[in-house]
């Protein structure tokens, strides 16, 4: 099993704004659905409802929701009440969030991809900090930045943890 996180964020650290991304980037889309295809996605209820009905279950990937509420259930999901619980599944698991949730994720993650806009936007929802095991492995581009059909500008970056920083 592998875990790993997966968001995108502006250059102020804004990952979203009144329950959605507050901005259009359809590369990243293209590359977030290739990158989880097949795989186990792990995500908060709010962000589950923020996804839109037509995408509810994300196809092609066994979709985990972590939520406090013990009654609450939904066709298409596996239900989770604890992170330790939500990530303990075959194969590659990607976090996708909300904030509470990749806080929560991060010391079990072993990777990270972060599409990382030029811009700022306004939000209420922040990336979370990854700390000092963490290091950068590769960015795409390597310098500077690529441009989306929609005129935004932003790389995707790939880091790795020291898992022994963690657990010694």
């Amino acid at each position: 099993m592998s875990v790993g996180l997966v968001w995108a964020q502006a250059a102020n650290g804004v990952i979203g704004r009144d329950g959605a991304l507050p901005w259009q980037l359809p590369e990243d889309m293209a590359h977030f659905r290739a990158l989880t295809a097949g795989s186990t996605v792990v995500m908060g209820r709010r962000t589950w409802e923020s996804l839109p009905s037509r995408f509810r279950p994300l196809p092609g990937r066994r979709n985990v929701v972590l939520t406090r509420d013990p009654t609450w259930t939904c066709d298409g999901v596996v239900v989770a009440h604890d992170v330790a619980e939500a990530l303990r599944h075959e194969g590659d698991v990607w976090v996708l969030g909300g904030a509470a949730v990749y806080t929560a994720a991060v010391p079990y993650a072993a990777h990270a991809v972060v599409t990382e806009l030029r811009e700022s936007f306004d939000g209420d929802v922040y990336a979370p900090t990854l700390g000092p095991r963490w290091r950068l492995d590769a960015s795409d581009p390597a310098a500077g930045w690529l441009e989306s059909r929609v005129g935004l500008h932003y790389r995707v970056r790939r880091y790795s943890a020291d898992l022994k920083l963690h657990f010694g």
